[in-house]
């Protein structure tokens, strides 16, 4: 309105993540149909894209902490305040400095959360989407999420909040087939036009892609917002490529167990009494409806019950199974199965990879140069106990002076520090972040800690 009224006014749009379509509604909207487009980059290449199926959330996410970032940094996001009270309930009752964050809290205990996630170490903030704008920690080493986000936008920004100091950082997703049901519930449900439902169900299906996309995730993800690029060797899929394998089979005694059950029940039945007919487990609910005479009784025997929900959750991607929200989330085939069970459409489903826990390479940061020092391989490496002493000196200064603890040092020069191990001022001043002031203010301390005092 106040660009129609007001034509000659200079404008500017501004958005940190939008794809294709959104950049061309702004442009609409906004009426700037001449104005030059400036779009940088999406790439983080120091973000490392991982995703997993959901098995025992924060087992899961427990393991994944103590074992990649203990004492680190990080977000974790979940779908609701429910679920994030009682995660990070969880993971402090496991010895992680873990606090909550969501719009339920009062004013005075989510800006006390925000300021210590902020200002500490080793904080592992659990929050809904309501925590991250305006958030710029640089040394946030890991964002998780505990439940699927709605579109790739999302998953982009949240995920972005990670290693903004160009260290390496980590992306890391679970999902199930109840994230599938709930999202596409939430939508059906809503108030929207018939036109935006489509629009949210395209970007869930696309975020859903990328989860059960066997090539690589940077890629995928890339593409989204339209750049080419290259396997990058550093997202789960690349570094473990998942198999593929003709799953038809494997669907078609499912999608006919889907109709077994109807015909001879007149009515539908959820995902675990499928699966428990399938391999052939005589439960009361089988016995009750006299599930055990179908023929499909014990025909998917030779697959456990992850891989089945694994077969089903991507069927249901495929929208060759539906979920029916009204009716206790009962599995229902669509007019799309029928030429899997008539055997006229192969399908090649997703095996997923093994989980793996590759040590992570650090950024090499030293410039023998810059140094004076030859014999300073690349390949040093950082010294733990001089690091722990840094960061403990860097958390005390920070409250002294009541600062975040990276104005004092970001992560990436406390590295370099304890990497090098430099004995004198002179060394000191060549260490990337430590300027004339810094140096004045911090110089014969730091050398106190890596000895040279």
């Amino acid at each position: 309105m106040l660009a129609e009224r007001y034509p000659g006014i200079p404008r500017i749009a501004l958005t940190a993540t939008a794809d294709e379509m959104t950049r061309k509604e702004i442009v609409a909207r906004l009426h700037l149909q001449n104005a030059r487009v400036f779009i940088s980059s999406f790439d983080r290449p120091n973000i490392r894209y991982r995703i997993a199926e959901k098995d025992s959330a924060r087992k899961q996410l427990l393991n994944f902490i103590r074992t990649e970032h203990d004492g680190e940094s990080g977000i974790v996001y979940c779908l609701s305040r429910s679920t994030v009270d009682e995660t990070a309930a969880f993971l402090e009752g496991q010895g992680v400095n873990a606090l909550p964050y969501h719009a339920g809290l009062d004013n005075s205990t989510r800006e006390a959360n925000q300021s210590r996630f902020i200002r500490e170490d080793g904080v592992v903030m659990v929050a809904t989407i309501a925590f991250g704008m305006g958030i710029d920690k640089p040394d946030v080493r890991f964002v998780a999420h505990l439940d699927l986000p709605k579109s790739m936008e999302g998953y982009y920004q949240e995920t972005g909040r990670a290693g903004r100091d160009g260290l390496p950082a980590d992306a890391w997703m679970i999902y199930g087939l109840g994230d599938v049901v709930q999202q596409r519930w939430m939508i059906d449900q809503s108030e929207a036009s018939e036109e935006y439902k489509r629009i949210f169900t395209a970007k869930l299906d696309a975020i859903l892609g990328l989860c059960e996309a066997a090539d690589c995730r940077r890629v995928r993800l890339l593409d989204y917002f339209g750049e080419s690029s290259q396997p990058c060797g550093n997202c789960d899929n690349c570094l473990t490529p998942p198999e593929e394998w003709d799953g038809t089979e494997a669907a078609r005694k499912l999608m006919s167990c889907i109709l077994r059950c109807q015909q001879a029940s007149g009515f539908s039945f959820g995902a675990q009494q499928v699966i428990d007919i399938l391999r052939g487990k005589s439960t009361a609910k089988v016995e009750q409806f006299g599930h055990e005479k179908l023929s499909t009784f014990g025909i998917g025997a030779d697959l456990d019950v992850m891989q089945w929900r694994s077969v089903l959750r991507q069927l249901v991607m495929m929208r060759l199974v539906r979920v029916d929200h009204e009716r206790f989330n009962t599995l229902r085939l669509t007019e799309g199965s029928r030429a899997v069970l008539r055997g006229e459409k192969q399908l090649r489903l997703r095996r997923p990879a093994k989980a793996s826990a590759k040590p992570r390479a650090d950024r090499k940061l030293i410039d023998k140069s810059r140094i004076g020092v030859e014999e300073v391989a690349d390949v040093a490496p950082v010294d733990e106990a001089a690091y722990e002493a840094l960061r403990t000196w860097r958390r005390e200064v920070s409250k002294e002076h009541s600062v975040p603890a990276y104005t004092v040092f970001h992560d990436s020069t406390l590295k370099e520090l304890a990497r090098v191990r430099p004995q004198s001022l002179t060394q000191l001043r060549a260490i990337s972040g430590i300027g004339a002031t810094k140096l004045e203010r911090y110089g014969e301390a730091l050398l106190e800690i890596l000895g040279a005092r």
